[in-house]
C-alpha cells in the first residue's frame, strides 16, 4: 500500500482510481502533490510528534530472579520483549553483553519484502504492520513503501517469478508482471535491454533497521521490561530438564524462561547450557555498498531493486545507492576459528576487493548511474545463517523453556517484527499460534551444529537467497557424504544420484545407463518442465508395477518404546488417535495429535511384543517427535524411548514378485497378511524385520535389517532378483506414486495445523477410546464438519507433460474462477499417464478457522457442474477433484510391456 496522504481528496482520488499500481507510483515519483504541499507518501515531519527512539540507560542493579531472561537485545529481541509486554508479561530482562543494537543489528539493508513463500510472507507481513504502527506513533524510523522490482534476466527466472506471482496474488499480495518499458518508468536508472521482464510489489518498503531496534527497546521498557548492557551470560543450568537459572559475570539469576536472540553468538551461547542447546546457526561476511549521494538527491520512492541473477539488491540510500550482495559462494566469518569476538567484532573483519569487486562491476552494469558517483564505501557487515537458510524459532528439544529466536540470514529487519510476535505467543501458549513448522528449531540434529559442516554449508546457503531453486533438482554442494546408509557406495555404484534430507544421502533416481568406471552421473541443470531424468523413472515405476523395485528408505525415524510391563499401552493409547493396542505381529498407521487435533506425527506403530513397540516416522520427524514424545513420558520413568534410526538400514520390496522374491531368499512362506510382520532370515542374515506395507501404495514389504547385514542381504537380493526384473529406484519415483495413491505426507500436507479429518485420514481416528490427545477437538470437528478437505486433481488433456511448465507444489487451485486452495504437493502419474496434484480446498473466501461460512462437504468438492483450474505460473488448467484414491482401472493403465534392466554385475562384486 503506498503511504497517500489520507487527509487530501486528490491523494483519495489516486488511491481509488484504478490505475495499475506501477503508473500511480510513477505519478508520485513525478512529484505529485498534496493540498498540503507535501509529495504523497512523504511525511510532514513539522505538523507531526517525533519520538525519540533511544533508550534510557540500563538498570544498574542485577535482579537475582526475573520471569524471562532474553539473551540479546537486537531488534529481534526487542520485538520478543516488546510483544510480552503487550500481552501483559512484563517481569522480564534483558541482558546484552555489549550496547543495545550492537551486535548485527546495527546494519540491516532495511528493504521489507513481501514477495515470498506465504510461510515467510505472512512473518514479514506482520512485521510490516508492527513498523507502520511505529511509524503512526510518531517514531523517526526511515519507513517508506517505496515498493519493490523484482527482476529476470532468464526465461527460468520468469517462470520461477510467476509461479511466486501465482500463489501471491489470490492469497492478498499485489503484485505486477512489467515489461521493458513499464519497468523503466518505474525505476529510471535501471538497464533493462537484457532482461525477461519484472515484477512489481507496491506493499514492500524500506526502513531504518537501528532505528527500529531501539523502538521497540523503548516501547518495551516503557512496559516494564528491563535492560542491562555489558552483562555476558556465562552459563545457563536447568533443572529436571527445564531453564533453572543463568549465571553472569555479574551475578546469578534464576528465571522460569530463557530465550537466546543472541544473533552471531546464539551457536555459542546455546552449547554454555547444561546440557548443550545446539542452534546451528553461523555467520558469513556479507558485502554491501554506499555511494555518494547525488545532486540532486535520487527521490526516497525509487523501489527497491532485486537483480536476482546477478545476486545483488539495491535502494536509495541518503541521496545516493546502496548495493549488497547474496553472492554464490560467500565466505564464513572470523576467519577458520570461526569464534566470534565478543568486543569490537567488527575490528576483525577484512575487506576483500578480490571477492566483492566482481560484484560491483555487475551492479554498474545494471545501473549505470553508479558510474557517476564515485568510488562507493565498502562495508563487510556478517549475518547469522543457518544450513538451510531458513529462521530458526521455538523450543529447543534439549531443554524445556529454553527458546530460540535466531538466524535472519542477512536481514535481520525483515522478520523481527513478526517473528517477536510468534516466538512470545509460543511461549505463552505453549505451541505455535501459527504455522512455523518450516522454521522449527527442532528440524536439526547434532550434526548440524558441528562448527566445519556449518562452515562449509553456510557458503552456499547465501546464495540459494537469491538462487532459482528448482523443486527436487537444487540439492547442496559442499558438506555433504555426512550421513550415509551402509549402501551408499554400492548405490553409488548402480548409479545412485542423490539428495539428502535431514542430512541423509538418499538415492533421488538412478541412471541406468552409467557403467562403472565412467565418471559418476550427476543430478542434470534443473528445470520447470518435465525433469530430465524422467525416463530413468519411469524406467523404475514400471519395475515396481511389473517386477520388483528396491528403495533405500534408511533415512526414515526409528524409535523403540518400551516398559516393564503395561504401562507403555496405556501411554501410547493416549499419542495415538488410533488404537495402539494392537495384537502382537501387527502394525497400525496412526497420527499422534495436539490439542487442537492437528498433526504432531504420522507413524506406523510395530507391536513387537506385549510391551515393546517400534514406531517408523518421517525423516524429519527424528529430532521432533522424540521429544514431543519425552515430554508426555509418565513421571514414574515407567516407559523408556530409544531412538535406533542408525541401526537398522531399510529396504523397501516393492512390486507384485516382491513375495517370490523374499519368499525364495528367506526359505520360508512370506505371505503376509496387510499391516502384520515377522522375523525371518534373508540369506545368511538373520533377524530381518518384513513388514507388510509400503510408502508407494503399491503390494510389497518392508526389510528392516541390522546394518551390519545390509550389505549382504541387498546384494542377494539383486543377484536372485535378476530373474524377477528386479531395478533400483529412487525415493523421486516413490513420491510421485505415494501422490498418485493420494497418500498425504509429512510437512506437505500434514502438520500441526492440519486434522485427521482435513487430510482424509478418519477412518485411522478412533474415537471410542477413552482418551487421546486432541479427541474432543476431533469429535467436535466430525459433528460439525471440516472447514478445509484434502483433495487429489488429475489435470486435463489441455496440458502437455513434454511441453508445459508442471505443478510443482504451491499453485493455487481455483473452483469456478474462485480461489479455493493450494496444491501441497504434486507429480507426474505414471499409471494414469497425467500430472496429479494434492491440495486443500475450502469455500471460496474462506481464510480461517473461526470462519462462518460453514464446513466443506464432498458434494460441494465433487459437483458435476464446478469447474476446476489450477494455474500454473500463470497458466491455467483445468482439473478433476477426487476425494478418495483413484479406482483400480484408471491405475491399471501401462503403456508399454516391461523389460527389466540387467544386473551388471554378479553379487559378489556388488559389494566391491
Amino acid at each position: 500500500m503506498l503511504m497517500l496522504n489520507r487527509g487530501c481528496a486528490r491523494c483519495l482520488r489516486l488511491r481509488h482510481s484504478g490505475e495499475p499500481s506501477h503508473k500511480l507510483h510513477g505519478r508520485l515519483l513525478q512529484g505529485i502533490t498534496c493540498k498540503y504541499g507535501i509529495a504523497a507518501g512523504v511525511v510532514d515531519t513539522s505538523r507531526e510528534f517525533r519520538t525519540d527512539s533511544s533508550i534510557p540507560d540500563s538498570d544498574s542493579v542485577l535482579p537475582s530472579q526475573v520471569q524471562v531472561v532474553i539473551a540479546g537485545a537486537g531488534t529481534v529481541a526487542n520485538s520478543v520483549a516488546y510483544h510480552l509486554v503487550q500481552n501483559g508479561w512484563n517481569d522480564v530482562l534483558v541482558l546484552e553483553q555489549g550496547r543495545v543494537g550492537g551486535g548485527t543489528s546495527h546494519f540491516g539493508s532495511g528493504t521489507l519484502g513481501l514477495f515470498k513463500p506465504i510461510a515467510h510472507r505472512n512473518i514479514i507481513m506482520y512485521s510490516l504492520k508492527l513498523y507502520r504502527q511505529l511509524h503512526e506513533m510518531g517514531f523517526d524510523i526511515g519507513m517508506k513503501e517505496c515498493g519493490s522490482v523484482n527482476l529476470a534476466q532468464t526465461k527460468d527466472r520468469m517462470i520461477a517469478l510467476k509461479r511466486r506471482i501465482a500463489y501471491n496474488v489470490p492469497t492478498g499480495l499485489h503484485c505486477e508482471l512489467l515489461g521493458k518499458e513499464e519497468l523503466k518508468k518505474l525505476h529510471p536508472y535501471l538497464h533493462v535491454d537484457d532482461l525477461e521482464g519484472a515484477v512489481w510489489v507496491p506493499e514492500d518498503a524500506v526502513a531504518d533497521s537501528s532505528a527500529i531496534c531501539h523502538a521497540l527497546a523503548k516501547l518495551a521498557k516503557q512496559g516494564g521490561v528491563r535492560y542491562k548492557e555489558d552483562c555476558r551470560i556465562e552459563e545457563v543450568f536447568t533443572e529436571n530438564g527445564a531453564v533453572k537459572s543463568l549465571t553472569t559475570a555479574q551475578g546469578n539469576i534464576v528465571c522460569e524462561y530463557f530465550i537466546n536472540c543472541a544473533g552471531m553468538w546464539a551457536r555459542e551461547l546455546g552449547l554454555r547450557c547444561n546440557p548443550p542447546v545446539r542452534i546451528p546457526a553461523y555467520p558469513a561476511e556479507h558485502f554491501y555498498a554506499v555511494t555518494p549521494s547525488l545532486v540532486p538527491e535520487l527521490s526516497s520512492h525509487l523501489p527497491c531493486v532485486r537483480d536476482f541473477d546477478s545476486h545483488s539488491y539495491a535502494r536509495q540510500w541518503q541521496g545516493g545507492l546502496m548495493v549488497g550482495w547474496f553472492e554464490r559462494e560467500a565466505k564464513p566469518a572470523f576467519g577458520k576459528e570461526g569464534k566470534v569476538p565478543v568486543k569490537d567484532w567488527h575490528r576483525h573483519l577484512k575487506d576483500d576487493p578480490q571477492h566483492w569487486r566482481p560484484l560491483w562491476e555487475r551492479a554498474k552494469h545494471r545501473l549505470p548511474i553508479l558510474r557517476e558517483m564515485g568510488d562507493p564505501t565498502i562495508y563487510n557487515s556478517p549475518d547469522n545463517f543457518t544450513p538451510d537458510g531458513r529462521w530458526i524459532l521455538g523450543e529447543s528439544p534439549e531443554v524445556k523453556n529454553y527458546f530460540v529466536a535466531v538466524g535472519m540470514s542477512g536481514n535481520p529487519l525483515q522478520g523481527a517484527g513478526g517473528i517477536g510476535k510468534a516466538v512470545a505467543e509460543w511461549m505463552m501458549k505453549g505451541e505455535p499460534a501459527q504455522e512455523l513448522l518450516p522454521f522449527n528449531v527442532q528440524r536439526f540434529l547434532d550434526l548440524h551444529n558441528n562448527k566445519q559442516y556449518l562452515q562449509q554449508r553456510i557458503k552456499e546457503v547465501v546464495g540459494r537467497h537469491y538462487a532459482i531453486l528448482y523443486p527436487h533438482q537444487c540439492e547442496y554442494k559442499y558438506a555433504r557424504k555426512l550421513r550415509c546408509s551402509p549402501l551408499y557406495s554400492v548405490l553409488e555404484e548402480q548409479g545412485a544420484v542423490f539428495g539428502i534430507k535431514m542430512a541423509y544421502e538418499r538415492p533421488l533416481y538412478f541412471d541406468s545407463t552409467y557403467r562403472r568406471g565412467n565418471k559418476k552421473p550427476e543430478m542434470p541443470p534443473g528445470s520447470f518442465y518435465k525433469p530430465k531424468f524422467f525416463d530413468f523413472m519411469k524406467e523404475e515405476f514400471h519395475a515396481c508395477r511389473e517386477g520388483v523395485g528396491i528403495i533405500d528408505m534408511s533415512s526414515f525415524s526409528k524409535i523403540e518404546i518400551k516398559s516393564s510391563r503395561s504401562e507403555v499401552v496405556n501411554y501410547l493409547q493416549q499419542l495415538c488417535s488410533n488404537d495402539a493396542n494392537i495384537p502382537v505381529g501387527t502394525i497400525a498407521h496412526t497420527g499422534m495429535q495436539n490439542e487442537r487435533g492437528g498433526y504432531e506425527n504420522d507413524c506406523m506403530l510395530v507391536r513387537q511384543m506385549d510391551n515393546s513397540f517400534f514406531m517408523v516416522s518421517p525423516t524429519s520427524q527424528q529430532t521432533r517427535i522424540y521429544q514431543w514424545m519425552s515430554r508426555h513420558l509418565p513421571a514414574d520413568r515407567s516407559v523408556g524411548l530409544n531412538d535406533v534410526t542408525s541401526k537398522y538400514t531399510v529396504i523397501n520390496i516393492v512390486g507384485p514378485k516382491a513375495t517370490e522374491l523374499l519368499s525364495e531368499l528367506s526359505n520360508s512362506d512370506i505371505n503376509l497378511s496387510p499391516f502384520t510382520h515377522k522375523k525371518v532370515n534373508v540369506g545368511y542374515a538373520s533377524d530381518v524385520m518384513v513388514m507388510a506395507f509400503t510408502h508407494t501404495g503399491e503390494p510389497g514389504y518392508c526389510l528392516y535389517i541390522p546394518s551390519e547385514y545390509a550389505l549382504h542381504v541387498y546384494a542377494r537380493l539383486m543377484a536372485t532378483g535378476k530373474d524377477y526384473g528386479v531395478r533400483n529406484v529412487g525415493v523421486l519415483t516413490q513420491r510421485f506414486m505415494r501422490i498418485e495413491r493420494f497418500i498425504p505426507f509429512w510437512a506437505e500436507e500434514l502438520s500441526p495445523h492440519v486434522t485427521p479429518y482435513e487430510a482424509g485420514n478418519g477412518y485411522s481416528v478412533k474415537l471410542d477410546k477413552e482418551y487421546f490427545i486432541g479427541k474432543y477437538a476431533l469429535q467436535h470437528q466430525k459433528e460439525q464438519g471440516v472447514r478445509k478437505r484434502l483433495v487429489l486433481f488429475v489435470l486435463g488433456g489441455q496440458l502437455d507433460p513434454n511441453k508445459d511448465v508442471w505443478p510443482w507444489g504451491g499453485e493455487p487451485l481455483y473452483r469456478d474462477d474462485r480461489y479455493v486452495g493450494t496444491v501441497t504437493s504434486a507429480g507426474y502419474g505414471f499409471a494414469t499417464d497425467k500430472l496429479i496434484c494434492l491440495g486443500f480446498i475450502g469455500l471460496p473466501g474462506h481464510r480461517h478457522e473461526c470462519d462462518d461460512r460453514g464446513p466443506i462437504t464432498t458434494e460441494f468438492i465433487m459437483d458435476p457442474n464446478a469447474r476446476y483450474e489450477v494455474d500454473i505460473a500463470g497458466r491455467r488448467f483445468p482439473a478433476k477433484p477426487h476425494v478418495h484414491p483413484l479406482s483400480a482401472p484408471a491405475l491399471n493403465k501401462v503403456n508399454k510391456k516391461y523389460t527389466p534392466t540387467p544386473v551388471l554385475t554378479c553379487g559378489s562384486d556388488i559389494l566391491l
